[in-house]
Order: C-alpha cells, then structure tokens, then sequence
C-alpha cells in the first residue's frame, strides 16, 4: 500500500514538474538528489490528498527527493513525532530550504520546540545551530515562544553573526533580530554586545551592528 502511495506521490510531482524553477534553485545551491520544481503550495495540495502518516512520512523524509522531504513535514503526524525523531531529523537537513520547511510544517509545533531550539543552538554542530535558530524564530513571530532567553547561555551565537557561512550567520541575525524585539532588556544586551563592531573596519560587522540597532530603535 505505502509504495503505491509514493508511486502515486511521485507520478503527481513529475505532472507538476517545473524545470525552470528547479534549475533556478540549483544556481541558488539548493541541491537535491532529485528536484522537480514543484512549487510549494502545489505541495501542500498533493499532501491534501493523503492521510498523516508516520511511516510513510519516515520514508518519503529518507529520500533525496526535494519535494518527498517536503511532504515528509507535512505528512507526519505531530502527535507521534518524538524529541528523539527530531534529533536525528536535524542531523539530516541537506540545505536551507528543507531546514525552512521543516521548521515551519513540524518543529515549531511540537509541545518540546521551545526547549529543543534553545538546545540546537549551543550545538556544535553549525547546520543544527542555524536550524535552532530558525526554529525558535518561528516560534517568536507566532508569538508561542514561551520560555525566558538568556543570551549569555548561547556559546556560540557571536560568531555565528560574524560566521563565513551564510545560511548560518543570516539565521543567528536573525534570531538576534526577534529575540529582541521579544524583549527591550534583551535588546539593549544584544547592542551591547555588538557594540564593538559600531566602528568596525570590516563591512560585515558594521552593517550587523546597523542592522540591530535599527530593528531595535523603536524600543528605546
């Protein structure tokens, strides 16, 4: 039953498929085994159709198909994704897009995604940072977020704003961004810490420390 179900997945993606868009994503080095353009919303209605699913899910979420990684976030089934599942699932996120998605269909609403974030973002691993990130900023613009941040728990959170990779250095601004606005005392922290880049020779950490402090003007 579940393989006809992907066959039925994939027969519907290849009709959908767009390969403009999917070379398009290639330039941005969004590589996947296999990509078939397909746009998101035409995701989610091909997810439509089928019933959640663990099993499935699992499957699809294996392989290196863009759009069956995809309709793995949708098609899981929240109550039965476990804290373990998504600490092996973050190890397992090719590039940025799947880290989106799968923040946005799955992480930010488990009952454990406040508590799960924080601890990615002192990982060592910089890939399960940025998605630590990306999770607990989800979670701040659906106003859900629900536990205090404290800013000097977070190793790492300094370079990774200053970090080569981008994916990285743009989820940890970013972060820094809506955990501010999440609280005045925290943002005056946050440009405290940043103010040695205020009159930084270097491009990047001056445009970071502009970029904070504007975000941050309204509160003051």
């Amino acid at each position: 039953m579940q393989e006809e179900i992907i066959r039925d997945i994939r027969k519907r993606c290849r009709m959908a498929m767009n390969g403009v868009a999917s070379a398009s994503m290639r330039g941005y080095g969004l590589n996947y085994k296999l990509n078939f353009g397909v746009s998101i919303q035409k995701i989610k209605e091909i997810a439509s159709r089928y019933e959640s699913d663990k099993n499935l899910a699992e499957t699809l979420w294996l392989d290196g198909t863009r759009e069956l990684k995809i309709l793995a976030t949708l098609l899981y089934p929240i109550d039965q994704f476990s804290e373990e599942t998504a600490n092996e699932w973050v190890h397992q996120i090719p590039n940025q897009e799947i880290r989106e998605q799968v923040c946005v269909n799955l992480f930010q609403t488990l009952d454990f995604s406040d508590q799960i974030g924080l601890e990615w973002i002192n990982k060592e691993d910089g890939n399960v940072r940025a998605t630590g990130y990306w999770l607990i900023v989800r979670r701040l613009l659906a106003k859900k977020f629900t536990v205090k941040i404290e800013i000097d728990t977070f190793q790492y959170i300094w370079k990774d704003i200053i970090s080569e990779n981008i994916s990285l250095r743009n989820a940890a601004i970013l972060f820094l961004k809506n955990a501010g606005k999440f609280s005045p005392a925290l943002a005056e922290n946050i440009l405290e810490k940043v103010t040695v880049f205020k009159d930084s020779e270097d491009p990047l950490q001056k445009e970071i420390y502009d970029s904070l402090s504007f975000e941050f003007e309204f509160l003051r």
